[in-house]
Parts: structure tokens; sequence; C-alpha cells
């Protein structure tokens, strides 16, 4: 069994680039499956709804998958609540002192026991969860019988604190800054992770998925070691079927033929003070990652 983990930060692609994996044979993408108590059980996230439309606790999938890890003599609630608490102590922050020591609550074990019952459930053989928490991916190489793989996402920040500002059905708006800094931090962490487990790792930007998707996702299927079909056609489209994703930008609940194009939007939506903050913040990791560092 193959968990392949993508790290990085909000607004980078992670949901198309989890749901065109999926296309892939023997490949299930998640979505961000740390919400699945949080939202799906408590209710107290952003959405609850997979991305077959059903509500998490509904789903044939997430119904089943909860059920399977749920303790005996724990209510699905009850367990919720406890699987949250566990979460807290694996935050992005925490993501260094994971790599070397992880948490002893039940986080770790009940993180592998889901992805065992994902792939009992689903019948794959490879994981894809976006949930972009590199203290969680931090734990995999640590959890038995499972292999894993790493994809540390990176967009330009700027793409990213215009894409914040416009709030979105399913979660609220952050500032240029906030976002900023959240991209900084959840980046340091996925370089960590990347550190750490070198072989295994593939850096992407954003910007060369969606110009290059075909030899992307090429690049990932041979990481996984997926010796499959390249779901994505030589014109950059992919056919998009079903899935069961957590959470997630609302493109997770397209389907057909979808072409994977560039969000350029903020290159004249993004006001000229909010993109030379952006880029004066985000200066030395623009340099790094070969982004334009003028205003």
């Amino acid at each position: 069994m193959r968990v392949l983990y993508i790290t990085g930060w909000c607004r980078s692609g992670s949901t198309v680039l989890g749901n065109v994996l999926a296309e892939a044979p023997g490949v299930v993408h998640v979505g961000e499956l740390r919400f699945l108590w949080r939202n799906g059980v408590l209710g107290t996230g952003s959405n609850g709804r997979c991305g077959c439309g059903e509500p998490l606790r509904e789903c044939p999938v997430w119904s089943r998958v909860l059920e399977a890890v749920r303790p005996d003599g724990r209510s699905l609630a009850d367990h919720a609540a406890e699987v949250v608490a566990w979460q807290d102590a694996c935050r992005t922050r925490h993501t260094w002192r994971t790599l070397r020591t992880p948490p002893r609550n039940g986080w770790p074990a009940t993180l592998a026991a889901t992805y065992r019952a994902i792939t009992d459930v689903c019948g794959a053989h490879t994981v894809v969860d976006s949930s972009k928490y590199a203290s969680d991916a931090a734990l995999l190489a640590g959890m038995p019988g499972i292999d894993a793989s790493y994809v540390h996402l990176i967009r330009d920040p700027r793409a990213v604190a215009w894409s914040w500002m416009q709030p979105k059905a399913y979660t609220g708006r952050r500032s240029a800054l906030d976002s900023t800094l959240h991209w900084t931090g959840f980046n340091l962490a996925a370089e960590a992770v990347g550190r750490a487990h070198r072989a295994d790792t593939l850096h992407l930007r954003y910007e060369d998925l969606v110009r290059r998707p075909r030899a992307a996702v090429a690049s990932i299927l041979e990481l996984i070691g997926h010796a499959g079909p390249n779901p994505v056609a030589p014109d950059g489209t992919v056919e998009l079927g079903g899935n069961h994703t957590v959470t997630g930008n609302p493109n997770r609940f397209g389907r057909g033929r979808t072409p994977i194009d560039e969000d350029r939007r903020w290159l004249t939506g993004l006001p000229r003070p909010h993109r030379a903050a952006t880029t004066l913040l985000a200066l030395p990791l623009l340099r790094r990652y070969g982004y334009e560092t003028r205003v």
C-alpha cells in the first residue's frame, strides 16, 4: 500500500492534481483527509459534503471508513472529538519535532488505520492525501506496511494571496499578509519533510503543472511506481469521473473532459500594494523557487 502526500499551502492546485491522479487505475484521491472528523462528524469545519455530493457521514465510502476506524464502545461523535484533539498536537508548526519524535497520542495509529480502511473500501493500492499538513506527512515513514511518497506543490505566493482574497463558498477569505505568512510556514515545513525523504519527494510548481500537465503527472506516476497509463491526454485535458474527496476547492465537483489551465487572473487582479508586500515578505523563497522577484 502506498500513500502519496501532497504538502504545500492551500490554493496551489492540490485538488485538481489529486483528482487527475485519481483517474489512474488503482489510485484514489481522498482530498483533505485530516478534516474528515471535524467536517464530516462534528460539523464544525467549513464543508461537510463529499466530492460525490453526499454529506460525509452518509457517503457510501466515508460512512464505512468512519465505522472501520471507530473504536468499539465509542460513538462516532466521541471518537471524532478525540481525533481532533489529537490533531492539535500535530500541526504544521510541529513538523520538525514530529520528524524527530512522533506524538504519543492516538493520531498516528488512527491515520494509518484510516489509510488502510480507504484501500479496503475503495479497492485501491495508492491513496493521494492532499491535506497539506507537513506534520502529518512526517508521520508516514513510521507507519508499518505503508510506502510513502511526497509531492511538495508550490505556487507563486502572489497568485495564492489573490485567490485567498476572493472568498469561496466553502471557506472565507484571508488577507494577502495572512496568506503569505501561512505560505511561508507551510512551504518551509514541506521542505523539512522533503529533506528527510529526498528519494521519495518531488518538488513541483503549480505553474509547471498547468503548463505541462502530462509531463508533470508522468513524473508523479514514476515517483509512486505506477506503470499504468497517463490520465492526461496529449492536449492537456483529462476526463474526470466521480470522486470521494473530503473538502477542497469546489472544482472537485467537476466532471467530464476538463482542460488543465493556468489561472492568471492575479496578474491584473492583485492590487499593487498587496503585490509589493507579498513579494517583500516571500522574497527569500521566491528566489529559491525560481519566481520573478520584481513587483
